[in-house]
């Protein structure tokens, strides 16, 4: 089985960027995608072979995430019952015979770190969520998660250390996660390899020098480790200001 995750900043530009040569390439069984940033009707992708499931932010051109699986779930759950974190469009959760699939798209503290509360209160309620879902079946969790959990995360860490997705309190949000029973899978495989970047600023000639931060993850429980195959960050495709990233396992019973 093969996840793929990407924040395609503007699913509508992606494609017109590449998206779907990728998409095809890649062949996932499931392709989750952040930041959508349109609503219900502003695109028709025909992508054959895929259920697909969107959660679409209220404000216009804003948030939003989308799953595409060749498998069609048990059930679909859209948010976390939270009525201003729904109005962004940030949760999806599918369930699986043998798994959940959570696709999720963190808010960001803001540079300023005005939203840094909002966003320690939402990572405890989807802690929440998350370990009680892991109490039913196994979990992969995914997504723009916003945060560079550490040094080995980021080009610059000690000049962004206290910034905006590399402060103490978000890296703790994580740590407590990875902690409780979860993996994070690329450093299953990539414990210190360096350079492993997902985002990327538009700065001229940022991404070509590497200048990154690894914020996309594919977590998952951690008595799924048996199971993984491999892990990957794609960071030869081009089209958003983050790259995919990849995960291959044998799909849980």
């Amino acid at each position: 089985m093969k996840l793929v995750s990407w924040n395609v900043n503007g699913i509508r530009a992606c494609v017109r960027k590449g998206f779907l040569d990728y998409f095809h390439e890649v062949d996932a069984d499931i392709f989750c995608l952040q930041e959508t940033k349109l609503q219900e009707g502003q695109i028709n992708l025909d992508l054959k072979g895929y259920y697909q499931y969107w959660n679409y932010a209220v404000r216009k051109g804003y948030s939003g995430t989308a799953v595409f699986t060749k498998k069609k779930p048990l059930s679909v759950k859209y948010g976390l019952g939270d009525e201003d974190e729904q109005e962004e469009g940030r949760i999806i959760t599918l369930e699986f015979e043998g798994f959940y699939l959570v696709n999720v798209y963190t808010p960001n503290s803001k540079r300023d770190l005005t939203r840094l509360n909002y966003r320690l209160e939402w990572e405890d309620e989807l802690y929440n969520y998350l370990k009680k879902l892991d109490g039913e079946k196994p979990i992969i969790y995914c997504g723009d998660l916003n945060v560079a959990h550490n040094e080995i995360d980021l080009k610059n860490d000690k000049t962004n250390h206290g910034n905006s997705g590399f402060t103490k309190e978000e890296r703790g949000k994580m740590t407590r996660l990875l902690d409780s029973g979860f993996i994070d899978s690329l450093r299953c495989f990539h414990p210190d390899t360096e350079g492993l970047y997902s985002w990327w600023s538009y700065m001229k000639t940022i991404r070509e020098r590497n200048v990154g931060w690894r914020i996309d993850y594919l977590i998952v429980s951690e008595r799924l480790k048996k199971a993984l195959i491999d892990s990957q960050v794609h960071q030869h495709v081009m089209g958003s200001d983050h790259c995919p990233v990849m995960l291959e396992m044998n799909a849980p019973d």
